[in-house]
């Protein structure tokens, strides 16, 4: 913004022009604007704001991969968003190795796909992984075996799964899995000139990391790149919450699943008597048959029950509630 001039300074500035002491040429040669180039070639359609509210959804996506992967690897994995650019898609695909794992996902309800490309060294490290070992990649690449393509698809099936919440705030859409190539000759979903973001993941699965690259072309994004801004964002992430906040989340806390166990009562044996143990030998418990039986949510005793059953079914009769002392 330009400096403000006071009713002074603006009658002194007049003064100085009509007594010939300043001269209107002074004042008109000013610095010339710098003109910046563009490249018609590579039209700007992604601007900052997009790429930053793509980070923001595609950090909760990583969050749902280091929850959900785990369950299949049995192993410890770390998601991160590393950058976010926007390219041509001929130099995202010359950029591809051959093989390479792409996932072609029909972006449901969009008219479009985006493309899941997952390093080749994470997928050899999941597969070592899958199919019992611990977890080490390759040493030297080469092609996938059907097996090894139908565990991978299992792979990025769970990975489309998991964008249906992030981008809850954005569209409501339903991604599926159309195909898995492993030659990027065969990716070509949009013209090479297209442009397309590029959020880009690291993954660190044990001793194993890599990168995990999501080409979200514009074509496919078109329809929806007017929500894809930090205020429209935040403001749908709050009407989704309904208007009252704390009873969206009271909702959202009742529909998680915790464990309940009751307790039919406990001892201790030796390691001799364990291993004598026989068909129909009896093994003294601290409770007896009449005695209120312990039930645990979680780690925490809550209740205490009568055993019985119900149908076929064994069955527990709540007797009390053990409520936390003030």
């Amino acid at each position: 913004m330009g400096e403000v001039l006071s009713q002074s300074e603006i009658d002194s500035l007049l003064s100085q022009l009509s007594s010939g002491e300043l001269d209107v040429d002074q004042i008109s040669n000013t610095e010339e604007k710098q003109v910046k180039n563009y490249d018609f070639s590579r039209p700007t359609k992604f601007s900052k704001e997009h790429l930053r509210t793509l980070e923001f959804i595609f950090e909760h996506y990583s969050r749902l991969i280091s929850t959900n992967l785990p369950v299949h690897l049995r192993k410890n994995v770390q998601v991160a968003v590393m950058s976010s650019e926007t390219v041509t898609f001929s130099e995202f695909s010359n950029a591809l190795s051959n093989p390479v794992i792409l996932g072609i996902v029909n972006f449901i309800p969009l008219n479009g796909n985006i493309i899941i490309d997952l390093g080749i060294n994470l997928g050899y490290a999941m597969l070592d992984r899958m199919l019992g070992g611990s977890g080490v990649p390759l040493d030297k690449t080469r092609d996938f075996s059907e097996i090894e393509m139908s565990i991978i698809e299992k792979i990025l099936v769970m990975f489309c799964q998991l964008l249906r919440e992030p981008w809850k705030n954005v569209i409501d859409c339903a991604p599926v899995l159309s195909r898995l190539e492993t030659n990027p000759q065969f990716a070509q979903v949009i013209a090479p000139n297209d442009m397309i973001a590029i959020v880009t993941l690291n993954i660190k699965i044990g001793d194993v990391e890599g990168l995990m690259n999501i080409c979200l072309p514009f074509p496919t994004l078109e329809d929806v790149m007017d929500r894809l801004n930090t205020k429209y964002w935040f403001s749908t992430m709050q009407e989704n919450h309904d208007e009252n906040y704390e009873e969206y989340i009271e909702l959202m806390i009742r529909k998680v699943d915790v464990p309940v166990k009751a307790v039919l009562g406990k001892t201790s044996i030796s390691v001799s008597e364990f291993a004598g143990l026989q068909v129909g030998d009896c093994i003294r418990l601290n409770t007896k048959v009449d005695q209120d039986m312990d039930v645990y949510v979680g780690n925490i005793r809550k209740f205490t029950a009568l055993p019985g059953s119900n149908d076929d079914s064994y069955a527990v009769r709540v007797t009390s509630v053990i409520r936390e002392e003030n």
